[in-house]
């Protein structure tokens, strides 16, 4: 059985401007119960950028920044590494692992479409698979 990644990604995902503050980061994060914001491009052939919020912890509250003063571009992960819809799962896994990262966003035609993590693959896909 192949399972693409587009069966499996999570369509709740939040896009900010790199201008947002971390506390605003924070608010909207919770706000829409996602573990990571992606970071707007700033223009057409820019790239998208992420912020985890682990990032957030390390980066901000452990250096003992201001989450009013700190805006999410000084933190953020550019470029973010994205998936397409049509990569398979088994393939998407090995990158996470090659890579170090654990979510990522699916860009289809240079458009965020959804948010893939090991949750979604694991939880989704292998339920698709014993199904």
């Amino acid at each position: 059985v192949r399972i693409q990644v587009r069966e499996v990604m999570s369509n709740s995902y939040v896009i900010v401007d790199g201008l947002t503050t971390v506390q605003e980061a924070i608010h909207l994060a919770k706000e829409h119960q996602v573990k990571a914001l992606l970071v707007d491009k700033r223009y057409e052939d820019d790239e998208y950028g992420i912020v985890l919020m682990n990032d957030i912890a390390k980066r901000v509250l452990a250096q003992n920044r201001s989450p009013e003063r700190t805006n999410i571009y000084e933190i953020m992960t550019k470029p973010a590494l994205s998936v397409k819809p049509t990569m398979n799962v088994k393939y998407c896994a090995r990158l996470f692992e090659r890579f170090g990262i654990s979510r990522a966003p699916v860009v289809e035609d240079g458009k965020v479409i959804g948010m893939v993590s090991y949750n979604n693959i694991v939880i989704n896909g292998m339920s698709k698979l014993s199904s």
